[in-house]
């Protein structure tokens, strides 16, 4: 699964990246420890123009009668994500891209115990993580955004430690994850795949990232041996 990463730059700056027009009513502040529940960014088509908004980390479907179920949505399976209840009517015309300037992952240890790693592009610019996103609406009028995050096979270099990680959306294939008008579930599904070899890097970190209270640089900096 995907349970951490990192949202560290401007919402301008992740714009300016993805090609989108920002549309807050407020600037998140940098996390190097992104949560679920928390309020994250994601590159979304909206009337024929690509938006960059805010989006409650836990997807909550439409049948769900509180925004509390969105905890247990925070990733999508990519085998599944086309027929799972939960998801599969947004899997056909609500995508998005979550940017992430990396992702964590937790490596068992053979005596006992996990050693987190952070996992990012091998050329410093921002992952572009496969997401679906969702508009719910309670019977009172309270109304919440929401958005979960897809997984796959890990490829070779995030295989040494995990079993998963998130499905990233390859630059080539953008335009076509986000289009909205794209219903062709085999056309959606091809695109995610595994990362080329060499895409990624990754280094062990402390395990301050453990705890959801730390949230600074630090978090990322390689562990001392």
């Amino acid at each position: 699964m995907c349970g951490r990463f990192v949202q560290a730059q401007s919402a301008q700056s992740y714009a300016d990246h993805f090609g989108s027009v920002v549309s807050l009513d407020e600037e998140l502040k940098p996390s190097w420890n992104v949560a679920p529940t928390d309020r994250v960014l994601a590159v979304a088509e909206h009337d024929g123009e690509r938006r960059l908004g805010s989006f409650r980390w836990g997807l909550v479907p439409w049948f769900a009668d509180s925004p509390k179920v969105g905890s247990r949505h925070i990733n999508a399976r990519a085998e599944t994500v086309a027929t799972a209840r939960s998801f599969k009517r947004y899997f056909t015309d609500r995508r998005c891209i979550i940017p992430a300037d990396g992702f964590y992952e937790w490596e068992r240890l053979e005596g006992g115990g996990k050693l987190p790693h952070f996992i990012r592009r091998s050329d410093g610019d921002p992952l572009a993580l496969a997401g679906l996103w969702a508009s719910w609406s309670s019977q009172d009028g309270e109304r919440v955004t929401t958005c979960t995050i897809i997984t796959t096979k890990p490829d070779d270099l995030v295989g040494t430690i995990h079993d998963r990680m998130p499905a990233v959306v390859a630059r080539d294939h953008w335009d076509r994850w986000l289009d909205r008008d794209l219903h062709d579930v085999d056309a959606v599904r091809a695109m995610l795949v595994p990362t080329d070899p060499g895409t990624l890097t990754e280094h062990p970190v402390s395990t301050l990232v453990n705890d959801v209270k730390n949230n600074y640089p630090e978090c990322v900096a390689p562990l001392r041996s």
